[in-house]
């Protein structure tokens, strides 16, 4: 078994759960991906244990692999652990930064900006995806970066809302210049700044994924009204 037919398919299960081309909850058709990538069931089965043991996938005993659920309880824990967990990983980034790092974040923010001045939120939210993914690699904690990894995977797939064509135009500007202060902050290894600074930018983005994918009653319970 060709060990590239097996990253082939890995690689499209993510991108489908990462891209909402796969709605949270939807069975794989897994004869269809077979084909589509040759491979068989036994490493078929062994691609999908891997991305269910990361998150991307939810196996049931006899019946077909499905895409990750966006039910209450996660939506939840969610809005709870995300701004701990962006926070933590940006001070640590801050202390534990190397050169070659920093280079690799600005080259993230290169990408970032060039998806903004295009219209497609899939390739924002991925773009934005792989920059905070590289502040989570820097801060070289191998509890943190697990909790980080699952946590993308549902920020990326609300993250759309966030980068739509048709929301609020000026919030992913400013989200990009606070992905400048975060850099700037990481270089000059200013911890609490850069935890903060992460905060911040979570802030402007987590209204516009209650609005979209909150069901009714719980953004208020999780302090995400007008007021929060």
């Amino acid at each position: 078994m060709s060990q590239t037919a097996k990253q082939q398919l890995s690689d499209h299960v993510r991108f489908s759960v990462l891209s909402m081309h796969w709605a949270p909850g939807q069975d794989l058709d897994e004869s269809t991906l077979s084909v589509q990538f040759g491979v068989s069931r036994t490493p078929l089965r062994e691609v999908f244990r891997d991305l269910a043991a990361q998150g991307f996938l939810e196996l049931r005993a006899h019946r077909t692999a499905r895409v990750a659920e966006l039910g209450h309880q996660t939506l939840r824990e969610f809005f709870q652990a995300a701004p701990m967990i962006y926070a933590a990983i940006s001070r640590l980034a801050a202390e534990n930064r190397h050169a070659d790092q920093l280079a690799q974040l600005s080259e993230c923010q290169q990408r970032f900006q060039q998806a903004l001045a295009g219209s497609d939120p899939i390739a924002r939210a991925l773009a934005n995806h792989d920059f905070h993914r590289q502040i989570a690699v820097m801060a070289n904690n191998r509890y943190l970066l697990p909790s980080f990894d699952r946590l993308a995977i549902d920020h990326t797939r609300i993250g759309k809302t966030f980068y739509r064509a048709d929301a609020d135009r000026e919030s992913p500007q400013i989200a990009c210049q606070q992905h400048d202060d975060m850099i700037q902050a990481i270089t000059a290894q200013q911890g609490e700044r850069a935890g903060q600074l992460a905060i911040d930018h979570w802030n402007l983005s987590k209204h516009q994924f209650a609005q979209f994918v909150m069901p009714e009653g719980l953004s208020d319970s999780l302090g995400l009204g007008d007021n929060a």
